[in-house]
């Protein structure tokens, strides 16, 4: 099993090249739901992922419902700014599926209404409205890969 990136309509592909490289290093598997804002052969898209396409194990979907229902019984937790708990009060397993949204709205508001209790958030200032997409990605993985002892990785 692996940990699961869903970015939900990406929109900066130099952030979703970025994601792919974090993925290739630590074994995630990514996945891409549709309308992406970019083309996948994307030049922006393949210097962020560097050459390590080849190494991402990567999914496109045609909506989130899609992975929900191709994934039915995985469990789900949504980045967002609006949520009430912090990525780190959660007790990440093998197997979750870690949701962000696209650059410029996040995630659906129905998505985040929807799923309350397993949204999280990122601790920052005031000063800033969120953190650069990459950036939480990397950090989240990071942690729930923290929690599972770097399962094959080192």
């Amino acid at each position: 099993m692996a940990l699961h990136i869903v970015l939900v309509e990406p929109e900066i592909p130099a952030n979703t090249g970025n994601i792919a490289r974090t993925c290739a290093a630590t074994g995630t598997h990514l996945h891409l739901v549709h309308p992406l804002g970019f083309n996948t052969d994307d030049r922006t898209l393949k210097r962020a992922g560097l050459d390590y396409w080849h190494a991402v194990n990567i999914e496109y979907h045609n909506s989130f419902e899609e992975v929900q229902q191709k994934y039915a019984g995985s469990r789900f937790f949504y980045a967002t700014t609006k949520a009430k708990n912090r990525y780190s009060d959660f007790q990440f397993q093998d197997g979750d599926f870690l949701v962000f949204g696209k650059e410029t709205k996040g995630l659906p508001p129905e998505l985040i209404a929807e799923n309350q209790e397993t949204c999280m958030r990122m601790p920052m200032s005031d000063a800033v409205r969120s953190l650069n997409l990459s950036n939480s990605a990397a950090i989240i993985v990071y942690e729930a890969l923290k929690q599972l002892d770097f399962p094959g990785i080192e």
